[in-house]
């Protein structure tokens, strides 16, 4: 995704949540990219910050720029490959918060529906029969005036999951301004903007990659109700 104007938060510079000798565990904020773009600005990331304290930080997964929250990142090789295998089979949970425009009706529910790249339009992503298996999970935690705050558990990693979904289920993520611009939506008229996207990893649970005990991460979510 080409970023224009990337002005990266200052504070918090890093939020760090957990450290040892295998893994370092942030939050990281909304506007701070995961790992560099090949621009130059990109330099500065969640990555290359850990990385000026902590050289040996090596990048596991990502989240896009806009989305804040939980994020993993291996001090060695063999924790890096621990917990990429990890992320690739399943074997990690993800929890995220949402809001999205409109009232969602049922109290949860799943999203089952391929998606693939947008070959006329790149980067973005679209539901698309050919496309890659997408599996998302929703539950609603809090129905507002003109918005649902809801809890969202991929359980697939495509690109831009929950974004997209959000959007086929007529419910688009508040803040969107990459799939949310000019979209009609479900029994609505709530404006889209938001000062950021409003979508928060709030907890990571996984295996630690040297011992195997089971670890969780949480960094509550930001959007609070008026």
């Amino acid at each position: 995704m080409q970023i224009f104007h990337y002005q990266p938060p200052a504070l918090p510079w890093l939020d760090i949540r957990y450290r040892d000798r295998d893994l370092i565990v942030i939050s990281k904020p909304s506007g701070l990219l995961s790992n560099p773009g090949r621009a130059p600005e990109t330099h500065d990331c969640a990555l290359t910050r850990l990385q000026r304290l902590y050289p040996d930080t090596l990048l596991v997964h990502r989240l896009d720029c806009a989305t804040s929250g939980i994020m993993v990142f291996a001090r060695n090789k063999k924790a890096e490959s621990n917990l990429k295998t990890q992320f690739q089979d399943r074997h990690t949970e993800k929890l995220y918060i949402a809001e999205v425009a409109g009232i969602v009706v049922p109290d949860e529910g799943e999203i089952d529906l391929p998606l693939g790249a947008d070959k006329l339009n790149p980067p973005w992503q679209q539901v698309d029969i050919e496309g890659k298996s997408a599996l998302t999970r929703f539950k609603v935690l809090e129905r507002r005036q003109d918005s649902t705050l809801l809890q969202l558990m991929p359980l697939t990693g495509r690109t831009h999951q929950l974004r997209v979904h959000m959007l086929a289920l007529g419910h688009p993520i508040l803040g969107d301004d990459f799939y949310g611009q000019d979209t009609p939506f479900a029994d609505t008229t709530v404006e889209l903007a938001r000062p950021r996207l409003c979508l928060h990893a709030q907890s990571l649970s996984l295996s630690h990659p040297y011992n195997g005990k089971p670890l969780q991460f949480v960094s509550r979510h930001p959007f609070s109700g008026s």
